[in-house]
């Protein structure tokens, strides 16, 4: 069989975990190859750790070019919100140039996200700790969005894929039923898997939900080129 025929995708991870590859493999449409790389430069979850992602990053972003990738997708929200909305948009700007690939960011592909489903106020769940919440709402609000929450369930950065589907579901339905006027449910991080509960949450409370997965996937189509919808991984992926 001959992989990669529609496009190769480039994808930088700041951690070792388990999982996010898997789940973003098996959800590509035939005839996209990966081609993961790792940076490893987060393994605590601390902010020192997240600032130094992003220049670990830069790098994987050079040797992915230079292997061959149609797209190159940075994964990890937290290093590139705390450089700020501008500061992200500069370096995805000046990589982009500097390499000659289409390059996305996890925040990139979630504003993108919210922009496509028309959204502009914000609940938002992590599995951070509330002192970085804040950052990571200030973010959003330079991008341009109203953040009406941006909570953090209480668990070891280490921990957060062993948090079960039906807790993480329950965490979002309390945060967003707490503020008045959110018109979505933001899930960020890709540590936790809340794949399974998004259609649930989005049918139960009638908002959209932006988790990291869709919005990445979305966002590597899109730069790809390729029209694909899937059901069962919420309203986003559904978008024509």
């Amino acid at each position: 069989m001959s992989y990669g025929w529609r496009g190769v995708v480039g994808m930088v991870s700041p951690t070792y975990r388990v999982g996010g590859l898997e789940r973003f493999v098996r959800m590509l449409p035939e005839g996209i190859g990966v081609i993961p790389l790792y940076g490893g430069a987060i393994r605590a979850g601390t902010e020192a750790e997240l600032r130094r992602a992003l220049e670990v990053a830069e790098e994987k972003v050079a040797l992915l070019a230079e292997l061959g990738a149609d797209v190159i997708t940075v994964d990890g929200a937290p290093p590139v919100m705390l450089a700020g909305y501008r500061g992200s948009q500069e370096v995805v700007e000046r990589l982009q140039n500097k390499y000659g690939r289409p390059v996305s960011t996890a925040p990139l592909s979630q504003i993108e996200a919210f922009q496509d489903l028309g959204l502009r106020r914000i609940a938002g769940v992590t599995y951070f700790p509330n002192e970085l919440n804040r950052k990571f709402a200030q973010y959003f609000v330079e991008a341009g969005f109203e953040v009406l929450a941006m909570e953090g369930y209480p668990t070891a950065f280490t921990d957060a894929g062993k948090i079960p589907p039906g807790e993480i579901y329950a965490f979002a339905k309390k945060v967003y039923r707490q503020v008045a006027g959110a018109d979505c449910i933001y899930m960020m991080g890709g540590g936790w898997d809340p794949g399974s509960i998004v259609a649930s949450l989005e049918q139960d409370l009638g908002v959209p939900v932006v988790a990291a997965l869709p919005a990445k996937m979305r966002a590597v189509l899109k730069r790809l080129k390729v029209q694909h919808t899937f059901q069962g991984y919420g309203r986003l992926l559904e978008l024509s």
